[in-house]
């Protein structure tokens, strides 16, 4: 199958027109024209994940965050970056990347962590246009309203966050659920006057814990717990699409942050 089979199907769902203007998505390595047959799909491209492509046969890797997001001067090998890069092309293995296309499409990213974590009812926090489903962030409502640090524990326990941090608990049961995958303080102010009870994301510096004042707890659960999703939503569309193509979900892809707890 050609790659562009491929692209075509997952940028239909994520036009590449949809991406930030700092971002990198699309075809990073590889033509479109050239023939795969075997997909893997990871959060990241890293020297695991090549490993894992090489050994499975994989000959084109999808992941959420673009390699590539300067330019390269050098290929020797001397940081990760330029050594997967070079390594990708001496075997042969194409890297394509969704990334804030896939945070701001309708359906996409933060929808499956709110309606992984029981949110239903769903709206854009911030749309890309008035009127518009695709945007940044989502809010919703749970079925039955829960305790703060129940849900919480629910988050943790369906992301596998090993640690949440969060700032003080604004309410002793939340109802209105607001969710960012990804970095998402920018999107605090929106949390709160869209009348959220607390809203989880990522990423979250030392002041932003302080920027609700108590009107909605903020919950850090870490970036790569709050977008490993990806996986799941790029292996729906590509197994819905094609019958006959091989897909395989990365068992190596993992979270470069490491966590000790007293």
């Amino acid at each position: 199958m050609k790659i562009k089979e491929i692209t075509d199907v997952i940028e239909a769902f994520a036009p590449l027109s949809l991406q930030e203007s700092y971002d990198n998505s699309g075809l990073i390595v590889g033509r479109p024209t050239d023939e795969v047959h075997k997909a893997l799909l990871a959060v990241d491209v890293t020297d695991e994940v090549m490993d894992e492509a090489e050994s499975e046969g994989c000959d084109i890797i999808i992941t959420h965050h673009p390699i590539v997001f300067h330019p390269l001067k050098r290929f020797n090998s001397a940081n990760v970056v330029e050594r997967c890069v070079e390594r990708a092309i001496r075997q042969g293995i194409a890297l394509y990347a969704c990334h804030t296309n896939l945070d701001s499409t309708a359906d996409g990213m933060s929808w499956r962590l709110a309606t992984m974590l029981g949110v239903s009812d769903l709206e854009v926090l911030q749309p890309k246009t008035d009127g518009e489903r695709n945007g940044f962030g989502v809010i919703g409502t749970l079925a039955e309203p829960m305790p703060t640090t129940d849900f919480l524990r629910k988050v943790m326990e369906v992301t596998g966050a090993k640690a949440v941090r969060h700032s003080d608990i604004a309410t002793p049961s939340v109802s209105r659920v607001a969710v960012c995958t990804g970095s998402g303080a920018f999107l605090i102010g929106e949390a709160r006057s869209a009348g959220a009870d607390i809203y989880v994301t990522a990423d979250l510096k030392y002041n932003d814990f302080m920027t609700p004042d108590g009107a909605v707890t903020v919950a850090d659960i870490g970036h790569f717990e709050s977008e490993y999703c990806v996986i799941e939503i790029l292996f729906d569309i590509l197994s819905k699409n094609f019958l006959t193509f091989a897909v395989r979900k990365s068992e190596r892809s993992r979270n470069p942050i490491n966590y000790l707890t007293k």
